[in-house]
């Protein structure tokens, strides 16, 4: 895990500690695993994973758990346009990337481009907007599938 996920994850307990919720169970183990991803998980994902790694979490739990999260605006929801709903951690700093998904598998993967981001201000800028967050989902087949 490196020194951002490791913020993030002390961060998001600690809000969730301040906002009048327990430290343990399902909530915690929801952070600790967004805490070392590196892109967004689906709901049932992230109660699969906390099944192999022995973290009994009911799937109901993951659900409550990331609605308190995705309140205190600690985790986004991404939408990925297959009527999935995904979430991964919103870093304080503002700092975030963007994701491809292919309409065949359903694989999801991030990227990050600077070129993009100032297109994205300029374009806004034009137009008068100050943008406070956007998500960039680019829909198509990976290389796997259109082989």
């Amino acid at each position: 895990m490196n020194q951002t996920q490791t913020s993030w994850t002390k961060d998001a307990l600690n809000a969730l500690s301040g906002a009048g919720y327990r430290r343990g169970g399902a909530r915690k183990a929801v952070v600790e695993l967004l805490g070392r991803q590196n892109c967004c998980l689906g709901a049932q994902e992230i109660h699969d994973h906390l099944r192999r790694a022995r973290r009994p979490v009911g799937i109901a739990s993951v659900y409550r758990a990331l609605d308190a999260l995705v309140e205190l605006r600690l985790v986004k929801r991404v939408d990925a346009g297959d009527g999935i709903a995904r979430f991964e951690p919103a870093p304080a700093d503002g700092d975030h990337h963007h994701h491809l998904v292919c309409r065949d598998c359903g694989k999801v993967e991030a990227f990050s481009d600077s070129r993009l981001e100032r297109a994205i201000d300029r374009v806004a800028g034009g137009l008068g907007y100050s943008v406070e967050e956007h998500e960039v989902v680019l829909t198509g087949a990976c290389a796997d599938c259109a082989a």
